[in-house]
């Protein structure tokens, strides 16, 4: 039997992801890390394996796909792979749904705490060698508003609400009676409920719904008290609102993971903000995570294998794993 071609898609001068040689003697892996690599790679692979997002070169290359069976992402967001050819193709798309929920709710909880105990500026005395005594802010009984209730939201209320704090969060459409948060607004709703939150986070995926969700009228719906997360998608917040919202103290400050334009350019305002907590789009990147990854799609490929339902499967049309 002839062995299944698997293209994988790295970044440029990568090597394989760790692990996946373990089926180098039942499958054909294509490295593909350049673009005259994806050119070799995709012609009679069956499967196609992105742990990098360059989407214009892949959409480019995307008619040498002549047999692909099955794409998988190993990252929760997929807009980076929705372009024409793909998502109207009848090729279905998996995801890494599940491996960074509970690190990026670890990640959001010390943001949280970070802001409330206000620990930037701890830092910042102790590298002047300044002692400086202030009081600081307890997130008991705060209220967190969630933008997006898929799994990594969930797994954000949940911890967040085990911290003590209230949280509510903004879908698609309203739901009552919901497990994991106190109630769930339809998003049309949002600037209704922006002026309720202490702290707001945005966890939701990159769709034409969520595209500049955050500009200038959201910010302005914010109470000058309240915190604005970004563990989602840079584009789902206009940038220069944002900066604008923070000159002028119209929000206490903001913690960003995700940006419009990756790397942030060092000249960028957003630097310069002693209220804004920066990082490098890393915030479910936790030790092992790149085998837990490789491990999710090996599952996965021994159920393809077997022709079994593939796990994560992507609505194309919404962006994201459907609940349930």
């Amino acid at each position: 039997m002839q062995q299944p071609v698997i293209a994988v898609l790295t970044g440029e001068g990568e090597a394989l992801p760790p692990g996946l040689d373990t089926i180098a003697d039942t499958a054909e892996l294509r490295l593909a890390n350049s673009r005259e690599g994806l050119e070799q790679a995709l012609p009679g692979a069956d499967i196609l394996l992105v742990t990098d997002f360059r989407t214009e070169m892949l959409a480019e290359c995307w008619p040498l796909a002549d047999r692909l069976q099955w794409v998988h992402a190993t990252s929760a967001g997929v807009d980076a792979l929705m372009f024409p050819g793909l998502q109207n193709s009848e090729i279905p798309i998996t995801n890494a749904r599940g491996i960074f929920d509970r690190p990026i709710a670890e990640f959001v909880l010390g943001l949280v705490l970070a802001f409330t105990k206000d620990l930037p500026a701890s830092v910042r005395y102790q590298d002047q060698h300044v002692w400086q005594h202030r009081e600081t802010e307890t997130i008991r009984d705060k209220r967190a508003l969630i933008i997006g209730a898929g799994a990594i939201g969930r797994e954000i209320g949940r911890m967040l609400a085990a911290a003590g704090m209230r949280v509510d969060a903004v879908a698609r459409s309203a739901r009552q009676d919901d497990p994991d948060f106190g109630r769930v607004h339809a998003q049309h709703t949002l600037l209704d409920h922006l002026p309720e939150a202490d702290f707001v986070v945005v966890a939701a995926p990159l769709t034409d719904a969520t595209r500049g969700l955050f500009g200038h009228d959201a910010f302005a719906a914010m109470k000058p008290e309240a915190r604005f997360i970004n563990i989602g998608r840079g584009p789902i917040v206009d940038t220069e609102a944002l900066v604008e919202a923070l000159e002028a103290d119209a929000i206490a400050g903001a913690g960003l993971d995700v940006f419009e334009e990756e790397p942030l350019p060092q000249g960028h305002p957003l630097w310069d903000f002693p209220q804004a907590i920066l990082s490098a789009h890393m915030a479910g990147d936790v030790l092992g995570w790149q085998e837990a990854l490789t491990m999710q799609f090996l599952e996965n490929f021994r159920r393809w294998q077997s022709g079994d339902a593939l796990h994560n499967v992507v609505d194309k049309g919404r962006g994201y794993v459907p609940p349930g």
